[in-house]
Order: structure tokens, then C-alpha cells, then sequence
């Protein structure tokens, strides 16, 4: 008998283009908006999540926390109808990309965070990115929103954050060829073929 095949959608093309960019440059994820961002094989120099490998978290339960993994966490990529939408949901009036410690926005990408693993960013001016996965929310973001808010501790909003912004919180990606991203630049989104594992 033979087995059912996947569906398999192309790969396509997507126009983009950078609306922000942000770097964090203390202990904090919390990021500053910059004209600027230079890649390297690590990431954004001096950010926080910079650096070829990181420290397992929550997030990889299968190994023992603190274990050193690949950093596939380099860059942060948010759009800002995302973040508006998720603002609306929990009746605050904004949520500015740099609270959550985005690196990027991107304009132009419908469900951004919908983008698959592997899609490939290729910036204008030479930069490539590589998408690893959905960034998921967590409750750490969620209180970095309530303090610039004015809301300082307020945990029910933190809390809140997280189902809030699930599937549009934005993306993960890693260096895959370095460069300088400069504000306004065209961006070519590579989807790669997608399908569903029928196993």
C-alpha cells in the first residue's frame, strides 16, 4: 500500500523592506532603535543575544539548562501590524518593537511570524538572514512591556502577553552571510518549498 503523499507547496518570492532596526547594548534584551545594523557571523556585535553559540534554556528541555547549543537565536524580526494587533488584544495602546528586544522590522510580509523555518532574508545591501522558527513569547517580554507602560509589576499584563502573542510575536534567525542593514532597505523573502510530514 503505498503511503500518502504531502502536499508541497514552491518555494516563492516576497518583497519587504526594513522599518526599524534596534540593538541592545547593556545586560538587558530591551533594544534602542539604530540607522544601522551591522551583521557578523555572531550576530549584532555587542547585543545581548550575540554570539556562534548560547546557553540552553525553558525553551530546550531536553538538555540539562545552561548546556552550550548553537545560538539559532542571533537576531530578533518583529512587523508592527503584529505587534498592533496584539496591543489591541490586551487594550494597551501600543507595544513598541524595542520593548520585546526586536533587532528588525519588517514591512511589506503579511503574518510575518507565519514565515517557515529556512526562509532566507536577503538584504539590499548584501546582508543574508536565516530563519530559524517562531520566536515564542514569554512572560519576561510581557513585563517589559508593562514597565514602559508605566505599569511596573503588573503581573496580570505580563502574564497576558504570552497567549496574546502567540504565532505573532515575530522571529529567530542567525547571520547566515554578514553585512550592514541600513534603515529603508529593500529586502527579496525566499520561501523555501513547504509541506507537512505525513509520517
Amino acid at each position: 500500500m503505498l503511503q500518502a503523499q504531502p502536499q508541497i507547496s514552491p518555494r516563492r518570492r516576497l518583497a519587504a523592506s526594513v522599518d526599524g532596526l534596534f540593538a541592545a547594548r547593556g545586560d538587558d534584551f530591551v533594544t534602542s532603535p539604530v540607522e544601522t545594523l551591522e551583521l557578523t557571523f555572531e550576530g549584532v556585535p555587542g547585543d545581548v543575544h550575540a554570539g556562534m553559540t548560547r546557553n540552553s534554556g525553558s525553551r530546550e528541555p531536553w538538555y540539562t539548562r545552561g548546556t552550550p547549543i548553537r545560538n539559532e537565536r542571533q537576531v530578533s524580526i518583529v512587523a508592527r501590524d503584529e505587534l498592533a494587533d496584539v496591543a489591541a488584544e490586551l487594550d494597551v495602546p501600543m507595544i513598541a518593537p524595542e520593548w520585546i528586544g526586536a533587532n528588525i522590522t519588517l514591512a511589506g510580509v503579511p503574518m510575518l511570524s507565519m514565515l517557515p523555518a529556512s526562509t532566507l532574508l536577503f538584504f539590499e545591501g548584501g546582508a543574508t538572514i536565516k530563519v530559524d522558527f517562531q520566536n515564542g513569547p514569554c512572560r519576561h517580554a510581557g513585563a517589559a512591556i508593562a514597565r514602559h507602560l508605566g505599569r511596573d509589576g503588573d503581573t496580570d499584563l505580563a502574564l497576558a502577553f504570552v497567549p496574546a502573542a502567540k504565532r505573532r510575536r515575530g522571529l529567530v534567525a542567525w547571520v547566515e552571510k554578514p553585512g550592514t542593514i541600513a534603515m529603508g532597505e529593500n529586502v527579496t523573502v525566499q520561501i523555501p518549498e513547504q509541506w507537512i510530514y505525513p509520517g
